[in-house]
C-alpha cells in the first residue's frame, strides 16, 4: 500500500523512533527506564473511494473469520506485535483543534459487533491485539514503502527509550487467558488550532473521546474471546488478578503522565508561526458539458489549521439551503466536493473554491461551460464531451470570439520611500462582457506570483484592480505585472515600482539592509542571510549587526557583538520549539542604520518536525497503539555520525554538517562537536557545556588563516559514541570572495526620462545576487541609487531621470561577501527618447468620391516614435468579386494632411486603401486595409462627414473639439455643425447632441464633463439639405488634469506691454511652440509679435485693440496633447488696457490710507501702509501745506521692508489742528494720502490723547486694573472688590465712606492683586459713596464706587435675592397664645418683602393673626386657632424682582398636634400670670445704723389677692411693738422698725401665696454699731430709711462727626439700658420659659447694690435704628 500524498517526499534523519525493518515511524514514549513502553503508531491514508481498504470496509460483517479486511500484509506484521485498528467518520477535517483531545464517535452498529480480534500473522487470529472498527471509512496503517515515513504527531518527552519487546503468541496457545492485554485509546492533545464549525461539536467530539478511552483503559465491554468459547471460559477471563490490575493502574498512571509532559513541552511552541496559510494540492478543473446532465468539481486542499472550504459562482456564495436539489457539497478528509445537478444554460459561470484558515485565504478557479443545442450544431457532437477553451467569447448564437482585454487608466513608473504606503492600480475592460464569467486577476513581481499578505493587500471591484504596499520596503522595489486571465487568454500590463531608502535616523549612517531571510533552521540554531544596501551613507559599511525577537514579544537581542561583514550569519543558542524573527542593521563610521523589514518567522524545530506539522491537516489522524508486557530493554550507545562535511567558511565561523547515525536506539540523540588545529591530534571539544541537538553547527573563535580538522561524536542516555571522521583540513577565511567589478557599461536612450544601461557580468563571479546602478548628472559629482533592490541580469532601466540633461552610470555587483569596486564610468548620454518609425494610421473613411477619385481621411498614428511625424503614404488596391489585387502606390511624394484624393480610380470598381506614416527613423507600419469602398458619384444632398476630429486643451471638466469641414459640402453651402458625444462605454443610442443650433466656427469648447469619466465625440454638418453623415469617432479621451497642466497666463509688464506667456516642461529636442487665434494658424505678425525661449513661448500684443480679440491658442508639438488657451473679449481687453496705463504711469499702491492712533504714553502716530516699496522709496511730510522734517517734536520712518510709513508726534497742542500729508515716491511710482483734523475730530483726538497719557503715568505706580465694584457672598455679606497692579511692599490702601475713612483691621498683602472690605448685613445704613485710594513712594489711584439710589437698589435686590435663597423650610411651633409658623434667614432686611398666603389667599392680618421678624426669624403668628385656620401656608420672599416661597401644610395631625400643645402652653400661662410674686422694691441688702428707723416696702400681685406673711431667719415672724408689718390693698406691702437695733439684723424673707403659686423674696438687714461711724444715712429724712434698687443709666454714645482721618468702626457700639421698676399698677406680661432663664442669668450678674442689665440688641435691624430705640425706651 503506498503513502497518501501528504506523507511523501519526507526524509526524517534524526527520528529516534524510527524502525529499522519497517522504515516507518512510531511515537515511542518512555516515562522511567523499569515502566511499560507504549508505542503509538499513527498514520492516515487519503481519501480513495477505490482503495482496497474501503472495498473491505464496506464487505466487512466484524466478524471473526472476515477479520483478513483487516489485513496488512503479511510483511507488515512479520515481527508479530500487536496492532490496533480503527478509523472514524467522526473526522470531516484532518486537524484536531488546539489543545483538546481528539475524539472518534463509534458507530452504533459497530459497538455492537465490536470485538477483540488479535492477529500476529497474515492467516491466524491473533489473541494479543483488538481491531475496532469504528465507522464506514477504513484506514490503512501497514507501510510497504521503506523510504517513506507515517506523520507523525507525537514528540519524544524522555531521553531514555525503550524497544518493545516483540510478544509472539502460539496457536496452541489461542485458548488460553492471556494475562495482559488492554488496548489503550491515547488523544493528544495538540496545540495548535483549527476550524471546526460550532462549539457543541467540539465538546460532543471531546466527550465522546474521553468515553472511548475510558471503555477500552479499563477493559469493560470488551470480549477477547471466539464466538465459540464457553461460558466458563469467558468468566474465567474477566476475571482479573491483583497483579493484572495493578499493572494496568500504573500503565494508565504513567501514559497519563506521559500526556502531561506531552502537553507541557507543546506549550512551550509558539505553534502560531508553525501554522501555514491554505494551498490546493488538487485544484478543481473546468468542464464543458450538454445541457441536463450533472458534473461534480473535486479539489484537495492542505493547511494547518483546517481550512474551511467555500463554493462560489461568479463570486456568490452558493447556498445549498436555498438550492437543495440542485447543488451537493462534501468535504471529507482534505477532499471537497460540489455536484451541480441537471445543468442548464444559465449554470454556466465560473465557479471557485475558497480556502481559509486563520493564516490566510486562497483561491481555485473552474469554469463550467453548459451547451445547448441549437439545430445547427452537429448531433453527433452532443455528449461528445469537448470542452472549448474559456479564451473565447460566449454569444448567443456560439462560441466565436475571444475576449479582447483592455488596460485603462493604467499606472506608471512609481517612486516611493521607505514606510510609505503605495498604491498601483488598473482599469480592465473586458469586450465582450459576460457576467457569467470573471477574470482572474493576478499580480506578479519580477515575474514572481504575489500572494496577499500584511504587507501587500489587493483589490479587485469588477473594473478596477489595485494592489496597496501598505508599508513599502526596498523588497517591494521591482517589476509589478497585472495579468487578467480569460480562461486559456489572458493580457499583461507592467511598471516598474522604486522604493528609496527613508531618511536615516544619524546623518551619514547606511541605508537598512533588505530581504533577511532564514535558511537550514534546526533545534538549536539557524542561518539569516540578507542583502546589503545601495547606499552606505558616505562611508564604507563596517559590518551588520543582527537582532532576534521571540514571536510574541517586543524585546529584541543582538545575536553577535561585533559587526559581521558577509551577508550570512548562524544564530545559535536558539530554543527548541520556539519561533523567532530577525532583522538585520549595517553599521560605518557615521553610525548604525535603520533596521531593515523583519524576516518570516522561524520556529526552532527538527526539519523533520516541520515538515510534519506543515502537512498535518492533510488527512484525518488515525493512530495504532501497541501495549505490551515487556521487560525494560538496555540503551544503545549510538554510532559515529556520517557525511560531515563543512557547508560554509568565512574568516569568521565555521559551519559543519552531518547525518545522524544509522545505530542510534530508540531514543533522541545529541552532538558534541570537536577541533583541532590540522596535523596534530589535539583534540578539543567546542560545546562542552551544552551538547548539539541539531545536525548543524556553527564554530566561531577560530584563527584567521589556520587550518582545522573538525569531527563530531554522538550521545545519548547510554554513552557517547565514536567520533565521526575528521573533515579535511579547512583553512579560515571567506571562502566567498568578493566579486570584480562589472564591464563595458552601456546606455542607450529609452524615453525622455529614463535609459536603458547594459553591462558584462564580471569574470569568475561566484553566488551574485545581483547589481547596483547609479547615475551622475555630468559635472555634479553627485552619484544616485538607481535601484535599492539588487537587480538580475545585465540590464536594466533607470528611470526618474531629468529630460534633456546628460548622465553617466556606473555598476557594481554584489553577493554574500559584499559589494565589488565600481565599474568604470559610462559614456555620457543625454536623456532623449529614442526615435523610432511611427505605428500605423487608423479609421480610413472615405471624405468624398466622384467618378474617378475619392478623397480619403485617417487618423494620426497613436505612436509617433519620438519625432514629429514628415509626412504619409497612400495604398490602394482593386477588389474584384471579393478577392483583393495587388497593391499600388497612390502618391511617391510624401503628404503632410491627414486627408489625400486618390485620382485616376475606375468607376464602380471597389477599392480598399492602406496609409502608412513617415518620421526621421523611416516608414512605419502600414495601416490594416480598410473597408471596402466603392468608387461613384456622391449624389445626395447633405454634406459629407467632417475630418480630422481632434481633442486639445482636455481638463478634469472639459475640452476643446476641433474639426475641419466636409471635403463634400452636398448641393448647397455648409450651414453649421453639431457635436455629438457620449461616455466611451455607453450604448450608440445614448448618443446626445452638445449644441441645440448648428456652430459656423469649427471648434466648440465643450464643458460639464466627469472628472475621471471617459468620452468620444464626432461632428455632423449641415446645409439646407439636411444633416450629413458624421464624422468618425474620436478616440477616448479621459477628462481628467494631468499632473503639471499649465495655461496661457496674460501678462502687462511694468512698460504696459501685454502678452500671452505659456510655459512647458514637458519639450523634447524636437517640440515647437505653435501659436493660433481661433484655432487657425497666426499668419499675420504686424499686430503679435512669438518669441520662444527654452521651455516658454510669448506672444506679445504690439497695440491691442478690436481686431485682436478672439481665443488664443498654443500647442507643444511632440509632447502628450501639451497645450492651453485664453480668450480675449471686451471686458478682457478694457481690463488690460487700464492695466497697461497703470504699467506705464504707475502709483505706489497703498494696503491703507493715511491714519491716527493714540499710543500708551498718549503719544500721536500718524501712519499708512504701502503694499510694497522698494529700497529707493522715500516719503514727504506735510502738514497745512508746509514740510516738516523729522526733530524733536516729529519722529518720522519710512520701513521699505513692510511698506510702513509713520510720524510720532509726543503731545498733540492746540496750535497741531490741520491737514497732514504723507507724499510717497518709488521709482516712478508715487502717491499721496492725507487726513483732516479739525474742529470737533481733532478735539476729540487731543481729549484722548490727555487721557491716555494721565492713564499711562498712573500705571506706572500702583493702579487699579479693575474699578471698585461690589458682589454678595454665600453669607449674604456685600463685599466691595477691585483689582489691583503694580504694587509692592510699602503699598497702602485706605478706604473711604462718604468721604470718612474706614478702619480697617487688617493689612493686605496684595498676593492675589485683589483688595476687598466686606460689609456684614448690609442695610439702608450702608448706601453712600465708597472710595479706595492706593499709595506709595511712586504715586497713588483711587477707585470711587456709589452705591445710591439705583445702584443701591440693584445691590439690595442681590442682597435680598441671598437672603431669600437662604431661608430654612417653614416650621411650626406652638404657644401660649397660638400657633407660629416661622422661617430662619441669614439676617432680615427691611428690604425684604414678606407676604403670606393660605390656601392660596393672601392673608390679612389681624390682631388675631399677625407677622413679624424676630433676629433672623420670619414668623407668622396664629393666636387663638380654630379649625378654620387649617390649610397650606406659603410664605412668599420678594427681592425686588424675583419671589421665593416656602410651603406647609398645617392641617391634619399636623394641626391636631400643634393645636393640643397650644390648649397645654395656655394654661400653663395662666397660671404663670396669676401666681402671688412680688414686683419690686425691696433690697437684697440693708445696712443701716442702729437707733435708726428701717422703712421697707414693695409691691405684690396676685389672682386672687395672695396671702402675705413674713420670716426672720427662716422662722415666722409677726408684728410686734418695735415692729410694724403691714398689707394694703392687696398691693402695698410694709416692713417698719421704727428704732432698730443689733438684734434687728438677719434675713428677712416676705412670702407671698395663692392657689397658683408661692414667691419668696429674701432681705438682709445689717444694723451696724453707733461707735466711731459718721451719721450719713441717705433716706427721704434722718428718721426714715427707704432702701430700693438704684438705676443706672446710660444713654447711647453719638457718632462723632471727624474728617477723613478720623475712624469709623461700623457695626460696633453697645448699647447700654436699665432695668427700671415697673409701675404698680401694670399687669406684667406672662414670662415664657425662655424669658425666664434670661431673667435668671441677668440676675446672677447683678451686685449687691444694684442690678443693672447689659442689653446688646439683635440685628434686625440697623444699629443706628436700634440704639435709638433703645434710647426711646428711657425714663
Amino acid at each position: 500500500m503506498s503513502l497518501p500524498f501528504y506523507q511523501r517526499h519526507h526524509e526524517h534523519y534524526d527520528r529516534a523512533y524510527r524502525h529499522k525493518a519497517l522504515q516507518s515511524t512510531v511515537s515511542q514514549y518512555q516515562k522511567e527506564a523499569k515502566s511499560k513502553s507504549a508505542v503509538y503508531a499513527q498514520g492516515s491514508t487519503a481519501y480513495s473511494r477505490g482503495s482496497a481498504a474501503y472495498r473491505h470496509a464496506s464487505a466487512a460483517d466484524f466478524s471473526l473469520d472476515s477479520s483478513t479486511a483487516y489485513s496488512h500484509g503479511s510483511s507488515a506484521y512479520d515481527l508479530e506485535s500487536a496492532a490496533y485498528s480503527y478509523g472514524s467518520t467522526a473526522y470531516d477535517h484532518s486537524a484536531a483543534q488546539s489543545k483538546r483531545s481528539a475524539a472518534y464517535s463509534l458507530d452504533s452498529e459497530s459497538l455492537s459487533k465490536s470485538s477483540a480480534a488479535y492477529r500476529h500473522g497474515s492467516e491466524s487470529i491473533n489473541k494479543l491485539a483488538a481491531a475496532y472498527r469504528l465507522g464506514s471509512e477504513a484506514y490503512s496503517l501497514g507501510l510497504k514503502d521503506s523510504n517513506l515515513m507515517i506523520e507523525d504527531q507525537s514528540y519524544k518527552m524522555s531521553p531514555k527509550a525503550k524497544r518493545a519487546k516483540h510478544s509472539l503468541v502460539s496457536e496452541d496457545k489461542e485458548n488460553k487467558a492471556i494475562d495482559y492485554s488492554v488496548p489503550i485509546f491515547t488523544g493528544r492533545e495538540v496545540s495548535i488550532s483549527g476550524i471546526t464549525d460550532t462549539e457543541e461539536e467540539r465538546i460532543k467530539e471531546s466527550a465522546a473521546y474521553v468515553a472511548k478511552r475510558n471503555l477500552f483503559a479499563t477493559g469493560e465491554g470488551v470480549s477477547v474471546s471466539k464466538v465459540a468459547k464457553s461460558t466458563s471460559e469467558e468468566q474465567h477471563r474477566e476475571k482479573k488478578s491483583r497483579k493484572v490490575a495493578i499493572r494496568e493502574s500504573a500503565e494508565r498512571v504513567a501514559l497519563k503522565k506521559t500526556l502531561e509532559d506531552t502537553q507541557a513541552f507543546h506549550k512551550k511552541l509558539n505553534q502560531d508561526k508553525l501554522l501555514h496559510a491554505p494551498e490546493f494540492i488538487i485544484e478543481p478543473r473546468s468542464h464543458t458539458i450538454w445541457e441536463k446532465q450533472n458534473v461534480k468539481f473535486h479539489c484537495s486542499v492542505a493547511g494547518w489549521p483546517a481550512p474551511r472550504v467555500t463554493w462560489y459562482k461568479n463570486n456568490v456564495p452558493i447556498d445549498v439551503q436555498t438550492h437543495p436539489d440542485k447543488y451537493i457539497i462534501e468535504s471529507r478528509y482534505g477532499l471537497h466536493s460540489l455536484e451541480i445537478s441537471t445543468c442548464d444554460f444559465d449554470d454556466t459561470a465560473q465557479y471557485r473554491a475558497s480556502a481559509m484558515n486563520v493564516k490566510g485565504e486562497i483561491s481555485a478557479y473552474a469554469s463550467l461551460v453548459v451547451k445547448r443545442y441549437k439545430g445547427e450544431i452537429d448531433a453527433s457532437l452532443l455528449y461528445a464531451g469537448t470542452s472549448m477553451p474559456l479564451g473565447f467569447g460566449v454569444t448567443p448564437h456560439g462560441y466565436a470570439s475571444r475576449f479582447e482585454i483592455r488596460f485603462v487608466d493604467k499606472f506608471d513608473v512609481a517612486f516611493g520611500r521607505e514606510g510609505e504606503t503605495m498604491s498601483l492600480g488598473c482599469t480592465v475592460v473586458i469586450s465582450p462582457d459576460i457576467k457569467r464569467f470573471k477574470p482572474d486577476i493576478e499580480w506578479y513581481r519580477n515575474g514572481v506570483l504575489i500572494t496577499p499578505s500584511k504587507w501587500v493587500q489587493m483589490h479587485w471591484s469588477g473594473e478596477r484592480a489595485s494592489l496597496t504596499l501598505t508599508h513599502a520596503n526596498k523588497e517591494d522595489e521591482g517589476l509589478y505585472t497585472l495579468r487578467v486571465v480569460m480562461g486559456d487568454y489572458y493580457e499583461e500590463y507592467s511598471g516598474y515600482v522604486f522604493v528609496r531608502d527613508a531618511d536615516a535616523e544619524i546623518p551619514g549612517a547606511p541605508g537598512a539592509p533588505l530581504d533577511v531571510q532564514c535558511l537550514d533552521a534546526n533545534k538549536d540554531y539557524v542561518i539569516v542571510s540578507w542583502k546589503q544596501p545601495a547606499v552606505d551613507g558616505g562611508n564604507p559599511i563596517l559590518g551588520y549587526f543582527i537582532d532576534r525577537c521571540e514571536v510574541g514579544t517586543t524585546h529584541w537581542t543582538q545575536c553577535n557583538e561585533t559587526p559581521v561583514k558577509f551577508a550570512r550569519f548562524p544564530v545559535t543558542g536558539l530554543i527548541e520549539g520556539r519561533s523567532y524573527i530577525f532583522r538585520v542593521r549595517a553599521v560605518n563610521k557615521a553610525g548604525i542604520s535603520l533596521p531593515s523589514r523583519v524576516s518570516e518567522p522561524v520556529a526552532a524545530l527538527d526539519p523533520a518536525d516541520r515538515a510534519r506539522l506543515r502537512s498535518h491537516p492533510s488527512a484525518p489522524w488515525t493512530g495504532q497503539i501497541i501495549v505490551t508486557e515487556e521487560e525494560p530493554a538496555e540503551g544503545v550507545v549510538p554510532g559515529p555520525p556520517t557525511d560531515l562535511q563543512v557547508i560554509e567558511a568565512t574568516k569568521n565561523y565555521v559551519v559543519l554538517s552531518w547525518k545522524p547515525p544509522g545505530q542510534r536506539g530508540h531514543e533522541g540523540i545529541m552532538y558534541f562537536v570537536e577541533k583541532c588545529v590540522a596535523g596534530t591530534e589535539d583534540w578539543q571539544r567546542v560545546n562542552t557545556e551544552i551538547p548539539v541537538k541539531s545536525p548543524r553547527f556553527a564554530v566561531f573563535d577560530l584563527a584567521e588563516g589556520k587550518s582545522y580538522c573538525f569531527r563530531v561524536r554522538c550521545c545519548n542516555s547510554a554513552g557517547i559514541g565514536e567520533p565521526s571522521e575528521a573533515t579535511e583540513a579547512t583553512v579560515v577565511g571567506d571562502k566567498l570572495d568578493i566579486p570584480k567589478a562589472p564591464g563595458r557599461i552601456m546606455p542607450t536612450r529609452n524615453t525622455d526620462t529614463s535609459v536603458v544601461v547594459t553591462w558584462t557580468e564580471p569574470p569568475d563571479a561566484k553566488e551574485l545576487v545581483g547589481y547596483y546602478i547609479e547615475s551622475s548628472v555630468v559635472g555634479s559629482g553627485r552619484w544616485e541609487p538607481c535601484n535599492n533592490n539588487p537587480v538580475k541580469g545585465t540590464r536594466f532601466i533607470c528611470h526618474g531621470l531629468i529630460n534633456g540633461e546628460k548622465y553617466i552610470f556606473r555598476v557594481r555587483a554584489v553577493n554574500a561577501a559584499g559589494l565589488s569596486e565600481f565599474s568604470q564610468d559610462s559614456e555620457p548620454i543625454e536623456v532623449q527618447a529614442a526615435i523610432a518609425a511611427p505605428s500605423p494610421p487608423y479609421d480610413i473613411m472615405v471624405l468624398e468620391s466622384v467618378r474617378d477619385s475619392m478623397v480619403l481621411g485617417w487618423k494620426q498614428p497613436k505612436v509617433i516614435g519620438g519625432t514629429e511625424i514628415t509626412g504619409y503614404y497612400v495604398n490602394y488596391r482593386e477588389v474584384v468579386d471579393g478577392v483583393p489585387g495587388k497593391w499600388m502606390e497612390a502618391n511617391i511624394k510624401a503628404i503632410s494632411e491627414r486627408a489625400y484624393r486618390i485620382q485616376n480610380l475606375k468607376e464602380n470598381m471597389v477599392y480598399q486603401f492602406q496609409v502608412a506614416a513617415a518620421n526621421l527613423a523611416g516608414v512605419g507600419t502600414p495601416s490594416l486595409p480598410s473597408q471596402p469602398f466603392k468608387c461613384e458619384e456622391w449624389t445626395i444632398a447633405v454634406p459629407g462627414p467632417p475630418h480630422d476630429v481632434t481633442c486639445t486643451e482636455v481638463r478634469k471638466d472639459s475640452l476643446v473639439l476641433l474639426w475641419k469641414e466636409p471635403v463634400y459640402t452636398g448641393r448647397s453651402p455648409i450651414a453649421g455643425y453639431y457635436v455629438d458625444m457620449k461616455e466611451t462605454e455607453a450604448k450608440e443610442e445614448r448618443w446626445r447632441s452638445v449644441n441645440e443650433k448648428p456652430l459656423q466656427k469649427k471648434f466648440l469648447k465643450i464643458g460639464g464633463l466627469k472628472q475621471g469619466v471617459s468620452y468620444v465625440f464626432r461632428v455632423r454638418a449641415t446645409n439646407q439639405a439636411g444633416v450629413g453623415k458624421p464624422s468618425n469617432v474620436t478616440d477616448p479621451v479621459v477628462a481628467e488634469t494631468r499632473p503639471g497642466t499649465k495655461e496661457v497666463v496674460v501678462d502687462v509688464d511694468d512698460n504696459g506691454v501685454i502678452s500671452l506667456n505659456f510655459e512647458c516642461d514637458q519639450m523634447s529636442p524636437n517640440s515647437k511652440f505653435v501659436w493660433s487665434k481661433n484655432y487657425e494658424p497666426i499668419e499675420d505678425d504686424s499686430r503679435l509679435n512669438i518669441d520662444a525661449k527654452g521651455g516658454k513661448s510669448k506672444a506679445t500684443f504690439k497695440d491691442l485693440g478690436e481686431d485682436d480679440l478672439g481665443v488664443y491658442s498654443c500647442v507643444v508639438t511632440d509632447t502628450d496633447g501639451v497645450s492651453s488657451s485664453h480668450t480675449i473679449d471686451e471686458e478682457e481687453m478694457k481690463r488690460l488696457l487700464a492695466l497697461s496705463h497703470e504699467r506705464k504711469f504707475p502709483t505706489v499702491p497703498l494696503a491703507s490710507e493715511l491714519a491716527v492712533e493714540i499710543l500708551e504714553k498718549g503719544e500721536v502716530r500718524f501712519w499708512l501702509q504701502a503694499e510694497k516699496l522698494s529700497g529707493n522709496a522715500k516719503a514727504n511730510f506735510v502738514f497745512n501745506d508746509k514740510e516738516i522734517f523729522n526733530g524733536e517734536k516729529y519722529k518720522m520712518k519710512v520701513d521699505q521692508k513692510t511698506g510702513l510709513v509713520e510720524m510720532i508726534m509726543d503731545k498733540l497742542e492746540d496750535k497741531d489742528e490741520g491737514t497732514y500729508t504723507f507724499q510717497l515716491q518709488d521709482g516712478k511710482a508715487t502717491n499721496q494720502s492725507s487726513l483732516v483734523l479739525i474742529g470737533d475730530v481733532f478735539k476729540k483726538l487731543q481729549d484722548e490723547a490727555d487721557f491716555q497719557r494721565k492713564e499711562w503715568h498712573r500705571k506706572q505706580g500702583p493702579h487699579f486694573v479693575d474699578k471698585l465694584g461690589w458682589e454678595v457672598t454665600d453669607d449674604c455679606n456685600v463685599m466691595l472688590k477691585c483689582k489691583v497692579a503694580n504694587i509692592k511692599k510699602e503699598t497702602h490702601i485706605v478706604w473711604y465712606k462718604d468721604d470718612r475713612e474706614i478702619m480697617v483691621d487688617e493689612e493686605h498683602d496684595f498676593k492675589d492683586g485683589v483688595c476687598t472690605l466686606l460689609i456684614s448685613e448690609f442695610s439702608k445704613k450702608d448706601a453712600g459713596t465708597y472710595e479706595v485710594i492706593l499709595k506709595d513712594d511712586r504715586g497713588k489711584d483711587s477707585s470711587e464706587l456709589k452705591l445710591k439710589d439705583t445702584a443701591f437698589a440693584d445691590l439690595m435686590n442681590e442682597v435680598c435675592r441671598r437672603i431669600a435663597l437662604s431661608a430654612t423650610d417653614l416650621k411650626i411651633r406652638s404657644t401660649a397664645e397660638g400657633i407660629r409658623l416661622y422661617s430662619y434667614v441669614t439676617y432680615y432686611v427691611e428690604d425684604l418683602r414678606v407676604g403670606w398666603v393660605h390656601n392660596d389667599t393672601q392673608i390679612r392680618f389681624t390682631d388675631r393673626v399677625k407677622t413679624g421678624v424676630t433676629g433672623e426669624q420670619i414668623w407668622l403668628q396664629i393666636n387663638e386657632p380654630t379649625p378654620q385656620d387649617k390649610g397650606k401656608y406659603t410664605m412668599e420672599l420678594f427681592d425686588g424682582k424675583t419671589g421665593h416661597k416656602k410651603t406647609v401644610d398645617l392641617s391634619g395631625q399636623a394641626f391636631d398636634e400643634a393645636f393640643a400643645e397650644f390648649q397645654r402652653l395656655k394654661q400653663a400661662a395662666i397660671a404663670e400670670k396669676n401666681r402671688a410674686r412680688v414686683l419690686g422694691g425691696l433690697p437684697d441688702v440693708v445696712t443701716i445704723q442702729e437707733g435708726k428707723a428701717l422703712n421697707l416696702s414693695c409691691t405684690v400681685w396676685g389672682d386672687p389677692t395672695p396671702e402675705v406673711s413674713w420670716l426672720k431667719n427662716e422662722k415666722s415672724f409677726v408684728s410686734d411693738a418695735n415692729c410694724t408689718l403691714k398689707f394694703e390693698s392687696g398691693k402695698k406691702v410694709s416692713f417698719t422698725i421704727s428704732a432698730v437695733s443689733t438684734l434687728d439684723s438677719g434675713k428677712y424673707s416676705l412670702v407671698v401665696k395663692n392657689k397658683y403659686g408661692t414667691e419668696t423674696s429674701d432681705v438682709t438687714v445689717i444694723v451696724i454699731s453707733v461707735s466711731g461711724l459718721t451719721d450719713t444715712v441717705q433716706g427721704h429724712d434722718q428718721n426714715n430709711l427707704t432702701v430700693s434698687k438704684k438705676k443706672k443709666t446710660m444713654t447711647a454714645s453719638k457718632w462723632k462727626e471727624v474728617e477723613k482721618k478720623d475712624f469709623i468702626k461700623p457695626h460696633v457700639e453697645e448699647i447700654i439700658a436699665t432695668e427700671e421698676t415697673p409701675d404698680p399698677n401694670e399687669i406684667p406680661p406672662a414670662e415664657t420659659e425662655k424669658d425666664t432663664k434670661s431673667k435668671q442669668q441677668a440676675a446672677k450678674m447683678t451686685d449687691g447694690k444694684a442690678a443693672v442689665a447689659e442689653t446688646v440688641p439683635q440685628p434686625t435691624e440697623s444699629l443706628d435704628k436700634q440704639g435709638k430705640k433703645l434710647l426711646e425706651k428711657k425714663p
